[in-house]
């Protein structure tokens, strides 16, 4: 499986050291920028190609996005057809097994201004790791959203 990463100004070094933590992991990765520090870069221009990707094959790969607090990354990104993004910036780690497990999210946006480099890591593993439960209620639910 492909994952793919994408990030602003404010997710970049975070990203940086992100990407060869999930290539440890066995996954293979793909950069979707930014490629440089820019701080007056902006968000949609990354996050949209790597929610394009995952919107295109769903089922072949995910997508992790950062930004300052996450939240317009995740707004971005839940914008293409077949994604599902999660927004974590900390705290119960519950989220992000819910995520999967109910709501089979495709697309994790970290918000990294709230996150150290640490919890960051521990969000993601525990997110890629995670099966969806497939259960017929969650099943339901993810086709009436769609």
């Amino acid at each position: 499986m492909k994952i793919y990463f994408a990030s602003d100004h404010a997710g970049f070094l975070m990203k940086d050291e992100l990407i060869p933590f999930v290539k440890s992991l066995g996954f293979e990765v793909e950069d979707c920028g930014a490629f440089v520090f820019n701080k007056e870069d902006d968000y949609p221009d990354f996050i949209k190609k790597a929610a394009e990707a995952v919107s295109k094959s769903p089922e072949d790969g995910k997508a992790i996005i950062l930004g300052g607090s996450g939240e317009g990354e995740d707004m971005v990104a839940d914008k293409f057809p077949n994604v599902r993004s999660a927004e974590y910036y900390g705290g119960n780690l519950e989220i992000i097994k819910l995520s999967r497990e109910h709501n089979d999210a495709n697309i994790l946006s970290l918000g990294a201004r709230f996150l150290s480099l640490e919890e960051a890591k521990e969000a993601v593993k525990l997110w890629l790791e995670t099966p969806f439960s497939k259960e017929k209620r969650h099943k339901r639910r993810i086709d009436k959203i769609n």
